[in-house]
């Protein structure tokens, strides 16, 4: 077996290292995303960048819910 078989053994092996490790860490991502999908309204039938942008604004409207139940809360202790 020449350098040249050799070298091309090394790379071989090393992108397989590399397509195992994306396999992995995208099955780590679809199981987050599939569970984002359940959280958030509507998400079930949204694809993932729809979804990111969903959850956002999802974000942003409980951050708002939040903001009016803590000045009703307020306003009550006042009476």
């Amino acid at each position: 077996m020449g350098s040249k078989d050799v070298s091309k053994l090394k790379w071989k092996r090393r992108r397989q290292m590399v397509d195992a490790a994306r396999s992995r860490r995208g099955s780590s991502v679809d199981k987050k995303i599939k569970k984002l999908r359940q959280l958030i309204p509507g998400g079930i039938r949204l694809n993932p960048d729809r979804l990111l942008l969903q959850t956002a604004e999802h974000i942003l409207q409980l951050r708002l819910q939040v903001n009016v139940l803590k000045a009703l809360s307020e306003i009550l202790k006042l009476k």
